[in-house]
């Protein structure tokens, strides 16, 4: 489950901060793989869906980063996207085609600067997200002793 209740903790339990929701802190940043290739017959599709994605994105969302990276080592589920803030879980997506998982995307974003921690309910997630999701990576500042996601 993405969000469980942290009502049970242990009392003694001892925390980098308290569970009360942080937002993800600006900006959020959108990593798209440029290097990715289709398995079929290596078609690279990392470059259209950066180009996508940098369009859908614009100058509407003056606090999302949309930016290249060579390659994000998931070869195996092109094409692949990570979403991240400074302060917020990291989300890693496979399987995006770029008309979809773009517009899957932003949606996310838009839920994702409005959870606590960036931690999106998987309901507000889009089908091609749920399906393509590859890692769901903690914020590094916070780390409570149970492991448990924050209310």
């Amino acid at each position: 489950m993405d969000r469980e209740s942290a009502d049970d903790q242990s009392p003694d339990s001892t925390q980098a901060e308290p569970l009360q929701p942080k937002w993800p802190e600006d900006p959020v940043i959108v990593s798209v793989c440029t290097t990715c290739k289709t398995a079929d017959d290596g078609t690279l599709v990392g470059p259209d869906m950066f180009a996508a994605v940098r369009a859908a994105f614009g100058k509407d969302h003056p606090s999302v980063v949309v930016r290249p990276v060579q390659c994000l080592s998931v070869c195996k589920r092109p094409a692949t996207v990570a979403v991240s803030s400074p302060n917020g879980y990291t989300f890693l997506f496979g399987d995006l085609q770029a008309d979809s998982g773009t517009a899957a995307l932003v949606s996310f974003v838009k839920s994702y600067r409005n959870s606590g921690y960036g931690l999106v309910p998987w309901r507000e997630r889009a089908e091609v997200l749920r399906k393509g999701m590859l890692a769901r990576v903690p914020p590094m500042q916070w780390s409570p002793d149970d492991g448990r996601a924050p209310k």
